[in-house]
Protein backbone atom coordinates (compact mmCIF):
# COMPACT_ATOMS: atom_id res chain seq x y z
CA UNK A 1 0.00 0.00 0.00
CA UNK A 2 1.41 3.17 -0.98
CA UNK A 3 2.43 5.50 1.66
CA UNK A 4 -0.20 8.79 1.97
CA UNK A 5 2.58 11.00 2.87
CA UNK A 6 4.41 10.27 0.38
CA UNK A 7 1.71 11.08 -2.17
CA UNK A 8 0.66 13.70 -0.76
CA UNK A 9 4.46 15.27 -1.21
CA UNK A 10 4.72 13.74 -4.83
CA UNK A 11 1.89 15.18 -5.83
CA UNK A 12 2.64 18.71 -4.30
CA UNK A 13 6.28 18.55 -6.01
CA UNK A 14 4.32 17.45 -9.91
CA UNK A 15 1.68 20.04 -9.30
CA UNK A 16 4.13 22.69 -8.70
CA UNK A 17 5.92 22.41 -11.86
CA UNK A 18 9.06 19.94 -10.63
CA UNK A 19 9.54 18.07 -13.87
CA UNK A 20 11.72 15.41 -16.00
CA UNK A 21 15.25 17.41 -16.72
CA UNK A 22 15.55 19.95 -13.77
CA UNK A 23 17.90 20.79 -11.74
CA UNK A 24 16.65 20.44 -7.75
CA UNK A 25 17.96 21.19 -4.67
CA UNK A 26 16.49 19.31 -1.71
CA UNK A 27 17.23 21.46 1.27
CA UNK A 28 16.68 19.49 4.97
CA UNK A 29 16.77 15.86 3.10
CA UNK A 30 17.20 13.82 6.43
CA UNK A 31 17.19 9.94 5.51
CA UNK A 32 16.38 11.19 1.47
CA UNK A 33 12.48 10.14 1.17
CA UNK A 34 12.31 13.64 -1.23
CA UNK A 35 15.54 13.06 -2.48
CA UNK A 36 14.82 9.89 -4.01
CA UNK A 37 11.43 11.09 -4.87
CA UNK A 38 12.50 13.95 -6.76
CA UNK A 39 15.68 11.60 -8.38
CA UNK A 40 12.65 9.63 -10.05
CA UNK A 41 10.38 13.08 -11.08
CA UNK A 42 13.42 14.94 -12.95
CA UNK A 43 14.88 11.36 -14.85
CA UNK A 44 18.51 10.75 -15.48
CA UNK A 45 18.74 14.27 -17.74
CA UNK A 46 17.76 16.14 -14.21
CA UNK A 47 19.96 16.47 -11.03
CA UNK A 48 19.16 16.51 -7.30
CA UNK A 49 21.19 18.14 -4.79
CA UNK A 50 20.54 16.86 -1.29
CA UNK A 51 21.31 18.93 1.75
CA UNK A 52 21.02 18.53 5.31
CA UNK A 53 22.77 19.98 8.19
CA UNK A 54 23.45 16.50 10.16
CA UNK A 55 26.31 14.73 8.10
CA UNK A 56 25.19 11.16 9.74
CA UNK A 57 21.39 10.61 7.63
CA UNK A 58 23.22 11.30 4.80
CA UNK A 59 25.28 8.05 4.15
CA UNK A 60 21.93 6.50 4.93
CA UNK A 61 20.59 8.78 1.95
CA UNK A 62 23.66 7.82 -0.47
CA UNK A 63 22.80 3.71 0.41
CA UNK A 64 19.59 4.09 -0.57
CA UNK A 65 20.27 6.04 -3.69
CA UNK A 66 22.63 3.36 -4.86
CA UNK A 67 20.26 0.39 -3.57
CA UNK A 68 17.50 1.86 -6.03
CA UNK A 69 19.84 2.66 -9.03
CA UNK A 70 19.62 6.37 -8.88
CA UNK A 71 23.01 8.27 -10.05
CA UNK A 72 20.95 11.72 -10.56
CA UNK A 73 21.22 12.55 -6.93
CA UNK A 74 24.14 13.56 -4.38
CA UNK A 75 24.01 14.58 -0.77
CA UNK A 76 26.01 16.89 0.72
CA UNK A 77 26.15 18.30 4.01
CA UNK A 78 25.50 22.18 4.54
CA UNK A 79 23.33 24.19 6.55
CA UNK A 80 20.18 25.29 3.85
CA UNK A 81 22.84 25.24 1.22
CA UNK A 82 25.08 22.56 0.08
CA UNK A 83 29.02 23.56 1.23
CA UNK A 84 31.70 24.30 -1.21
CA UNK A 85 33.95 21.85 -2.95
CA UNK A 86 30.97 19.19 -3.25
CA UNK A 87 30.03 17.33 -5.99
CA UNK A 88 26.59 19.47 -6.61
CA UNK A 89 28.14 21.97 -8.51
CA UNK A 90 28.14 25.70 -8.66
CA UNK A 91 25.23 26.65 -11.24
CA UNK A 92 21.84 27.61 -9.59
CA UNK A 93 18.69 25.77 -9.16
CA UNK A 94 15.57 25.19 -11.13
CA UNK A 95 13.55 24.55 -8.29
CA UNK A 96 14.04 23.85 -4.31
CA UNK A 97 12.09 22.00 -2.40
CA UNK A 98 11.64 20.95 1.48
CA UNK A 99 9.22 19.15 3.48
CA UNK A 100 9.14 20.18 7.56
CA UNK A 101 12.17 22.44 6.95
CA UNK A 102 10.33 26.07 7.67
CA UNK A 103 9.21 24.87 10.65
CA UNK A 104 12.47 24.64 12.68
CA UNK A 105 14.33 27.58 10.91
CA UNK A 106 14.58 30.39 13.65
CA UNK A 107 14.31 33.39 10.90
CA UNK A 108 11.86 32.39 7.94
CA UNK A 109 12.32 34.86 5.93
CA UNK A 110 15.74 35.19 6.24
CA UNK A 111 16.20 31.53 5.34
CA UNK A 112 13.60 32.24 2.00
CA UNK A 113 15.75 34.53 0.88
CA UNK A 114 19.04 32.58 1.09
CA UNK A 115 17.34 29.58 -0.64
CA UNK A 116 15.69 32.22 -3.12
CA UNK A 117 19.41 33.04 -3.97
CA UNK A 118 20.48 30.01 -5.01
CA UNK A 119 17.61 29.61 -7.91
CA UNK A 120 17.71 31.08 -10.76
CA UNK A 121 15.21 33.69 -11.89
CA UNK A 122 11.87 32.44 -12.60
CA UNK A 123 12.97 29.89 -10.21
CA UNK A 124 10.72 27.59 -8.28
CA UNK A 125 10.38 26.86 -4.96
CA UNK A 126 8.14 24.39 -3.14
CA UNK A 127 7.55 24.02 0.23
CA UNK A 128 5.37 21.11 2.35
CA UNK A 129 5.07 22.29 6.27
CA UNK A 130 2.73 20.77 8.82
CA UNK A 131 0.66 23.10 11.36
CA UNK A 132 -0.64 21.94 14.91
CA UNK A 133 -3.79 24.69 14.39
CA UNK A 134 -6.12 22.00 13.11
CA UNK A 135 -6.05 18.51 14.42
CA UNK A 136 -6.83 16.06 16.21
CA UNK A 137 -10.08 16.60 14.53
CA UNK A 138 -12.67 14.67 16.79
CA UNK A 139 -16.44 14.22 16.63
CA UNK A 140 -15.97 11.83 19.77
CA UNK A 141 -13.53 11.85 22.45
CA UNK A 142 -10.54 9.61 21.94
CA UNK A 143 -8.39 10.82 24.92
CA UNK A 144 -5.36 8.57 24.34
CA UNK A 145 -4.82 9.95 20.37
CA UNK A 146 -5.61 13.57 21.91
CA UNK A 147 -2.27 12.94 24.60
CA UNK A 148 -0.02 11.38 21.99
CA UNK A 149 -0.94 14.39 19.74
CA UNK A 150 -0.14 16.77 22.50
CA UNK A 151 3.34 14.55 23.12
CA UNK A 152 4.43 15.25 19.69
CA UNK A 153 3.52 18.54 19.49
CA UNK A 154 4.78 19.44 22.40
CA UNK A 155 7.90 18.17 21.89
CA UNK A 156 8.15 20.09 18.70
CA UNK A 157 7.59 23.41 20.80
CA UNK A 158 9.83 22.48 23.09
CA UNK A 159 12.74 22.10 20.21
CA UNK A 160 11.97 25.99 19.46
CA UNK A 161 10.05 24.63 15.88
CA UNK A 162 7.21 27.47 14.49
CA UNK A 163 3.90 25.22 14.89
CA UNK A 164 1.54 27.07 12.71
CA UNK A 165 4.17 27.30 9.33
CA UNK A 166 1.20 25.91 7.09
CA UNK A 167 -0.59 29.10 7.78
CA UNK A 168 2.11 31.69 7.51
CA UNK A 169 3.79 30.28 4.02
CA UNK A 170 2.10 32.97 1.98
CA UNK A 171 3.21 35.69 4.37
CA UNK A 172 6.78 33.80 4.76
CA UNK A 173 7.36 33.87 1.35
CA UNK A 174 5.82 37.29 -0.03
CA UNK A 175 8.27 39.03 2.63
CA UNK A 176 11.27 37.30 1.14
CA UNK A 177 10.26 38.31 -2.09
CA UNK A 178 9.03 35.60 -3.49
CA UNK A 179 5.76 35.42 -6.38
CA UNK A 180 3.62 32.80 -4.53
CA UNK A 181 1.21 31.03 -6.59
CA UNK A 182 -0.86 28.25 -4.80
CA UNK A 183 -1.40 27.52 -1.40
CA UNK A 184 -3.06 24.51 0.20
CA UNK A 185 -3.82 21.95 2.94
CA UNK A 186 -4.59 18.62 2.71
CA UNK A 187 -5.66 16.58 5.61
CA UNK A 188 -4.65 13.05 6.78
CA UNK A 189 -7.89 11.15 7.53
CA UNK A 190 -8.09 7.89 9.13
CA UNK A 191 -11.20 5.51 9.61
CA UNK A 192 -11.74 2.48 11.62
CA UNK A 193 -9.49 0.06 10.86
CA UNK A 194 -6.86 2.20 8.93
CA UNK A 195 -3.04 1.54 9.48
CA UNK A 196 -1.94 4.26 11.77
CA UNK A 197 1.60 5.05 12.28
CA UNK A 198 1.52 6.98 15.51
CA UNK A 199 2.87 4.64 17.55
CA UNK A 200 5.63 4.16 15.32
CA UNK A 201 6.29 8.28 15.23
CA UNK A 202 6.03 8.19 19.43
CA UNK A 203 8.83 5.43 18.86
CA UNK A 204 11.20 7.32 17.26
CA UNK A 205 10.36 10.46 18.86
CA UNK A 206 10.90 8.53 22.62
CA UNK A 207 14.41 10.19 23.31
CA UNK A 208 13.44 13.79 22.22
CA UNK A 209 9.84 13.24 23.89
CA UNK A 210 11.36 12.28 27.01
CA UNK A 211 14.34 14.80 26.86
CA UNK A 212 12.25 17.44 26.68
CA UNK A 213 10.29 16.59 29.44
CA UNK A 214 6.65 16.32 27.66
CA UNK A 215 6.17 12.70 28.92
CA UNK A 216 7.70 9.88 31.06
CA UNK A 217 8.85 6.21 29.83
CA UNK A 218 6.09 4.83 32.11
CA UNK A 219 3.59 7.39 30.87
CA UNK A 220 4.01 6.43 26.89
CA UNK A 221 4.52 2.47 27.72
CA UNK A 222 5.78 2.50 24.37
CA UNK A 223 5.37 -1.53 24.21
CA UNK A 224 1.57 -1.61 24.69
CA UNK A 225 0.85 2.12 22.87
CA UNK A 226 0.29 0.61 19.07
CA UNK A 227 -2.76 -1.92 21.27
CA UNK A 228 -4.02 0.88 22.92
CA UNK A 229 -4.65 2.87 20.51
CA UNK A 230 -5.77 0.69 18.22
CA UNK A 231 -8.46 -0.33 20.52
CA UNK A 232 -9.52 3.07 21.08
CA UNK A 233 -10.34 3.49 17.03
CA UNK A 234 -12.17 0.00 17.35
CA UNK A 235 -14.01 1.30 20.39
CA UNK A 236 -15.17 4.54 18.74
CA UNK A 237 -15.31 3.62 15.23
CA UNK A 238 -14.39 7.05 14.61
CA UNK A 239 -13.61 8.97 11.32
CA UNK A 240 -10.65 11.75 12.69
CA UNK A 241 -8.53 14.12 10.97
CA UNK A 242 -4.92 13.92 12.70
CA UNK A 243 -3.00 16.18 10.83
CA UNK A 244 -2.72 19.17 8.23
CA UNK A 245 -0.35 19.29 5.87
CA UNK A 246 0.33 22.76 3.81
CA UNK A 247 1.81 22.94 0.61
CA UNK A 248 3.27 26.19 -1.44
CA UNK A 249 4.60 26.94 -4.80
CA UNK A 250 6.30 30.38 -5.25
CA UNK A 251 8.38 32.14 -7.97
CA UNK A 252 11.49 33.97 -8.27
CA UNK A 253 10.77 37.34 -9.95
CA UNK A 254 12.42 37.53 -13.21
Amino acid sequence: MADPAAQLTERLLRDAGVVEGMRVLDVGCGHGDVALMLARIVGPAGQVVAVDRDPWPLDIGRKRAHEAGLRNVVFEPGDLLPGSGGDGGTEPFDAVAGRRVLMYQRDRVAAVERLSGALRPGGLLVFQEHDSTIGPGLRRAMPLHEQVHGWIWGTVEREGAHLHTGFDLHEVLTRAGLVVERVRAEATVHIPGSRNPVADIVMLMMPRLVGHGVATEDEIDIDTLEDRLAEERATTGATFIWDMAFGTWARKPG
